[in-house]
């Protein structure tokens, strides 16, 4: 009897540190990260039994919903400037905010030969429509002004320019030819650090302010602690790193 009562004791300790169940993780996410979000949400799956649900956008269209009490839990933001602005008006969980990642601009073309060191598409206005994301509200499309401004083509591209309200919006004018090049995220257009086909020219990073992505949470929930613990990770890094980003503090 007594062996069957230590055992019964055993079998109640087993069950009292079970893993939790299953939860969901509500991510609102900056347009340039879609792609790999979508493959660290699925190994974030298989590892904890947690799903992440996604929605994408310009960062300043995020921050705004957050404001206006949009329910998400986590905000992967493609700036520094709006997760600190949510830390200091007291809607994010203190003491979580960190860089998930350094983004990379990139000046792309689907034409084999139409981008070249030189930039002479530009010096030569060689196109009909340039897409950038919106400056106002898309980090990326910021640092698309500031590079063209550096370059000297700002004005004169005025004309021909078209914006994406996010950075996505605007890699699919490029995608789809209705732009014949634009100003994108290198994570769109690179896979494995290869390029998928077209013509680019990488921009300098002392050509616009730094792109450094931050990542915060915004209710303190196990599921999503797991999540932001596991985007700072080995494992997640190599992933985001095989996407043409580069990682704070390396």
């Amino acid at each position: 009897m007594q062996s069957k009562w230590r055992l019964s004791l055993l079998f109640v300790a087993l069950g009292c540190s079970a893993p939790l169940a299953a939860d969901e993780v509500r991510v609102a996410v900056a347009a340039n990260f879609i792609d790999v979000i979508k493959t660290l949400g699925d190994r974030f799956a298989e590892q904890s039994g947690h799903k992440v649900l996604v929605s994408s956008g310009s960062t300043g269209k995020l921050y705004a919903q957050i404001k206006n009490g949009a329910p998400y839990d986590v905000f992967l933001a493609a700036d520094e400037e709006r997760p600190t602005l949510l830390d200091e008006e007291g809607i994010a969980i203190a003491d979580t905010r960190f860089t998930y990642a350094l983004g990379t601009l990139v000046l792309w073309s689907p034409q084999q030969q139409l981008i070249d060191e030189e930039l002479a598409v530009l010096e030569e206005q060689r196109f009909n429509h340039l897409a950038i994301a919106n400056p106002r509200t898309a980090p990326y499309g910021r640092a698309a002004q500031q590079t063209l401004g550096k370059l000297g083509y700002w004005d004169a591209v005025q004309p021909k320019l078209v914006r994406g309200e996010n950075i996505g919006q605007a890699y699919q004018y490029v995608y789809s030819e209705n732009a014949q090049l634009g100003f994108v995220a290198k994570s769109q257009v690179f896979s494995n650090g290869r390029l998928k086909g077209g013509s680019y020219w990488q921009v300098p990073e002392d050509m616009h302010d730094p792109i450094a992505q931050q990542a915060v949470l915004l209710k303190d929930k196990p599921a999503a602690r797991e999540w932001l613990d596991y985007l700072g990770s080995p494992a997640a890094i190599s992933i985001i790193e095989s996407y043409g980003y580069s990682v704070a503090g390396e």
